[in-house]
Order: structure tokens, then sequence, then C-alpha cells
């Protein structure tokens, strides 16, 4: 468990004097630290918020922030944080939806990667590595200023970190042409829950796809990504072209979800409808690969409803375009990627959903009625096909590939800090009158636009069912592998629950529901065995035993079942207390009349035997090492 509020104050203490012992003199950490007694503390804090409805007077604050300028700093924070039971928070660039990479409702640590985000280009090889608190636009930036035909799939926003973005996924105007971030991703640095640090070869292959995709603060705190950079063409053709309903907008967006999915592509189109000032309009944002000599004849072609006319395309480098996509204004320099961003201006609340059908006109003439009701927002929808229908949904946790149209973001902004429950209710409304026209069984959604609604976990408790819910959403049957993964997470099993990896809402990555997974899978044939034996009234048969089969049989369901009971497997626990009741009687003197509660924590034990129980009292949860004792020679057991 997290600390308590009670006991908040003592365990900060206790961690700030843990920080030196963990770092080398020559990058002392003490002014990487941030306590709310700092002058600084509030606007290093809110310098990475990018929504107002995280920064009202009841938004939780941490006890301190690490803004970690060197790698041993991150070790030296997840090292005494694990060690004091404080949870951390790990942020890169402040994009979390719902800001759960800087808030909680239990005493936390904020670990900020901003000061990391050195970016090393090597052209020549087209790859690079790119630090976590490094920003999209930097990114961008260092690519360009290296070659003027090689990019990286990722966001159109600039301001996106690293850290988080690509470990969500990652996608933007390229991921027709090249996939996403994470189809493009080499190699990575991490600290592991032990404050080890990395690499693919050193962490393993389970681990390295599951940072790739599966929200990497889940598993470590990403370091840097190394990246393969693709091939572009010098000239890149862009074009925003909107259509009211007066201008046939219903139907053209119609026709835009039979062909965006399909087009070449080195074309990209994203439908925007908008809705402001009680009207309704769509944008058609696109990017060509290529000149507009040959976008045009393409688009005649395939899509003449759109009506694009050669004075609606610009032609420009690819680094120019990123402008374009950020929504700069003309004759903006490149250098201002470089820069961080300011305060956030308004409230907002986002949503996201994935259509694998065609919408019929009348559905999108009631998405226009609902959008007119709610106000000032507007709707993303982004093609998929091409490279990401060729990318198996099993290759990164990443899942929603072939067979998708488009995936949907819903977007609302407002102004008056008064009407936040209800704007977010109207957006949820929104949200709901979609429903027969998206994903279903289940309804999916995106990971990196994170969204509360759809389930979450308790900041300081998990539970396997709740987050099964939502996490099939986010990764459809890819959640089971990542709870495994999660349930021996590289460099052992040595993981309490909960202390330190909570930055994401999907109490899916606990250890203990990963170890509930595990246990299932482990003990499958001892089940079948106690199954067999309780619905056959097979109990009798107990009298056939050697009495040292029986000692075996009766610690290992003692094991099981004492984990069963703990981790609310209702029904693996009373078959297997059931059994042990029938045992016990058998194994006289051991007990005939003791209870349950002590079958559970026997007094003789001694031996490995005694590591065991050790390991469930103290709730470490450490299933592999449980296992190994077990299959030790002297518990060679029935499974």
């Amino acid at each position: 468990m997290a600390i308590s509020l009670a006991s908040s104050e003592s365990a900060l203490e206790n961690f700030l004097q843990c920080l030196p012992n963990h770092v080398s003199s020559s990058y002392p950490i003490s002014e990487a630290i941030f306590l709310p007694t700092n002058s600084l503390f509030n606007s290093t804090l809110q310098a990475y918020i990018k929504n107002l409805r995280f920064l009202t007077p009841t938004t939780p604050r941490p006890l301190a922030i690490v803004a970690a300028k060197h790698e041993s700093h991150v070790q030296a924070t997840v090292i005494c944080a694990k060690s004091n039971g404080m949870q951390i928070r790990i942020r890169s660039g402040g994009h979390d939806y719902e800001a759960i990479s800087y808030t909680s409702k239990v005493p936390y640590i904020v670990l900020d990667m901003f000061n990391l985000r050195a970016i090393s280009i090597q052209a020549n090889i087209g790859s690079a590595w790119v630090e976590a608190g490094a920003t999209t636009g930097e990114l961008y930036y260092q690519i360009a200023n290296q070659s003027s035909t090689l990019a990286f799939p990722a966001g159109v926003c600039t301001t996106l970190g690293a850290g988080g973005h690509f470990s969500g996924g990652g996608y933007g105007n390229l991921m027709r042409k090249f996939g996403l971030s994470v189809d493009n991703i080499a190699d990575a640095k991490i600290v592991d829950v032990n404050g080890k640090i990395l690499d693919r070869a050193s962490m393993g292959e389970d681990l390295f796809w599951a940072i790739r995709g599966g929200d990497g603060a889940s598993f470590g705190v990403i370091l840097a990504w190394k990246i393969n950079l693709v091939q572009i063409p010098s000239t890149v053709t862009v074009f925003r072209v909107g259509k009211t309903l007066d201008q046939g907008a219903t139907d053209i967006l119609y026709r835009w979800q039979e062909i965006a999915p399909n087009l070449d592509t080195d074309l990209f189109i994203r439908a925007m409808p908008k809705a402001d000032n009680g009207s309704i309009e769509v944008f058609f944002i696109g990017q060509f690969l290529g000149q507009t000599d040959r976008l045009l004849p393409l688009i005649n072609r395939s899509f003449p409803e759109l009506g694009l006319q050669r004075q609606d395309c610009h032609e420009m480098s690819w680094i120019e375009s990123i402008l374009f996509w950020a929504e700069f204004p003309n004759g903006t320099s490149t250098e201002v990627l470089l820069d961080r961003p300011p305060m956030p201006i308004v409230f907002s609340k986002l949503k996201s959903d994935y259509a694998k059908d065609i919408i019929p006109k009348s559905g999108i003439e009631e998405i226009w009625k609902m959008m007119l009701k709610v106000g000032k927002m507007w709707m993303q929808w982004n093609p998929y096909g091409g490279r990401m229908s060729e990318i198996p949904e099993t290759d990164t946790p990443f899942p929603h590939r072939a067979g998708y149209r488009f995936l949907i973001q819903y977007t609302l902004v407002w102004q008056d800090e008064g009407i936040i429950e209800k704007q977010v209710n109207m957006l949820r409304e929104m949200h709901e009158s979609m429903t027969p026209y998206v994903s279903k069984d289940p309804r999916e959604a995106f990971l990196n636009y994170r969204d509360l609604d759809i389930g979450s976990n308790p900041s300081n408790s998990t539970n396997f069912q709740v987050a099964e819910v939502y996490g099939s959403k986010y990764f459809k049957d890819n959640f089971l592998r990542l709870t495994k993964i999660k349930a021996i997470p590289a460099g052992g099993p040595e993981v309490k629950d909960s202390v330190v990896w909570h930055h994401s809402p999907n109490g899916i990555y606990s250890a203990r529901r990963g170890y509930k997974q595990l246990l299932k899978d482990q003990s499958r044939g001892l089940m079948l065995f106690l199954y067999a034996l309780s619905k056959i009234g097979g109990r009798r048969y107990l009298r056939y035993f050697k009495e040292e089969t029986m000692l075996k049989l009766w610690l290992c369901l003692r094991i099981f079942a004492g984990l069963y009971e703990k981790l609310g497997m209702i029904l693996f626990s009373m078959q297997s207390k059931s059994i042990l009741r029938a045992l016990l009687v058998k194994l006289h003197p051991i007990g005939t009349s003791t209870d349950v509660p002590t079958l559970l924590n026997p007094a003789w034990s001694e031996g490995p035997l005694s590591l065991v129980v050790k390991l469930l009292e103290n709730g470490l949860f450490q299933v592999q090492a449980v296992l190994n004792i077990i299959r030790m020679p002297h518990f060679a057991l029935l499974i």
C-alpha cells in the first residue's frame, strides 16, 4: 500500500535523506528537488500542466518534485521511493488527458523528466537516440537539421514528451506509410523497479514488447528511445479545405469514410468536424509525400467530391509541414519547435473511439445535432489503412491495426471554471450517442487518449476484474500478455505491489493482478486434480496416498489456498480449503480441529516452507519465488 497522509511527512523526510546516498557526487541531486516550500515549486509543477481542469484549488499536489538532471537521479528516486513506500508519478511532456502523470489520490512524488532532453541523430545510418523529456518538436527540428529527407512517424502536436508519447503508441500523419512510433523503435533504456538501468538486451524481449505501446511508465521509467528514422521526399504537399453543411459536408464526409483508409499510402487526409457558433464545418486536412502535380490527379481520381484545387495545395519541406499541422502562422521560423510550452488557456475534456464500419448519412446528421447541443467542440477522424493494416495486432501492445477505418478523438474546450462538471457530462453524452457507430465488444479506446470514464482502479489498490474491462478496450487480447509480463518484471520477481508503478490508470499493471493470472496458469493441473477430488467424492481415495505424498499435497494446497484467498480467487480458495480439511484428518497429529485461518499459517513451518510463509505474510506476492521453492526436489508436487 502507498503511504497514508499521517505518515507522509516522515516518509518524505526519509526519502529526501535517502536520495544523496544513491547518486554520484559529480551529479548532486539537491538542485533537482523542489518542495512546496521552494519558491519555484508551483512554477515547476504548473509548467507542464496542459489543462486548466487540473489547475484548480482541489487538484492534488505532490509532496515533492524531482526534476532529474541525470539518469542517476532517476535511479535514486525509484530506489528511495520504493524503500519508503512512496508512489511515483512520471511526467515527460504533461499531455496525459487525465493528469495521471502528475496527480494522485494518495501522497506521491512527481518524477519530472523535462531536463533529460538530449537528442543524438545518426543520419548516415538513419537512427537516433532521444531522451524521454525531449519534445516531438525538438526531435523533428534536430532530424531536419541533419537531413531534409529523414523523418520520424509521431504526433503532429509539437509539445508531446517522447517518454509517454512513444510508449503509448505514438501516431501521426505518417502512420499510413510507416506505422506508429512504436513500430519504429529499435532499443530503449529504462530504470526498473530496483533502480537498475536496462537496455533491450538486458530487459529481454517481453519487457521491450510491453513498453512499446503498453505504457512504459507501468513497467519502469523510460530514459531514452533508440528510433529508426524513415525516408521521405524533400518536398511534401499539404492542404486544408473546409466544407459547411450547405457546401455538402455530410455527403463529402460520408465519401471520405469510404476512400480515406484505401488511398495511396503517401496520402493522409484527416477529417475534422467542428461545431462553433451554432454551425458545423468539416475540415479536410491532408499531407502528401510528394509534389502537387502528382497529388491532384490522385485526388481527382479517388476523391473528386473534395473539390481540391491547385491553390489549396502548398509545397514545402517536411519540417515546414510540422509547423503547418501545429497551426503556426505562415513564415514562422522552425526555431519555434525548440520553445517549451506556455501555460494552458482553456479547460478541456477529451475521449476516443474506433470506427470499423462506415457511419451512414443519417448517423452523420445525428452527430451534427449532438455536436450543436454540446457547443464548442470538435472531432478528429484519423484514417487507418496502409501500413497500419499490415502490422499484426500482437506485434506491440497497441492492437488497433487491420479492419479499422479511423480513430476518433473528441475534444471539448471551455473557459469557465464553474461549469466543469456540466461540460464533462456533455462530452460524455456525446460519446454515448456515438455507440451505434463505433467498435463493439469491446468498445475500444486509445491509451494515449487516457479516459478514466471507461474505468479505473483506486490509486493504492487494483482489481483484475475491474481492470480487465477497460484494459481490453485499450489492448484487446494483448491485455493478458501485459499482465503476465508485469507479474515477473525484468530483474526477477522482487516487486512489491503498488509502491512505484501506478502511473497508469489501468490497474492492470499491478504486480498482484499479474500474479493472479500467473497462478491460474501455473496451477491449472493442480486445480483439475482438486476438481476431480471434489466432484467424484475422491476424498476417500486419500487413504491410498502415502503420508509423504499427502504432506506434499497439503503443503502445495496450503500455499495456493493462501494466495487464492489474498487475490480474491474465491472458487479456487474454497476448493483448496475443502481438500485441506480432508488431508488434515489423514495427517493427524498435524491437526484435526485446526480452523481455516490456522491452516493458512501453521506454526510448525520450518526451512523452505518457512520462507514461503514469510513471503505470504509480508504480502510480497513473489509468486515465481514461491513456485521455485515448491519445485525443489524436496517438494516434488503433483502439478
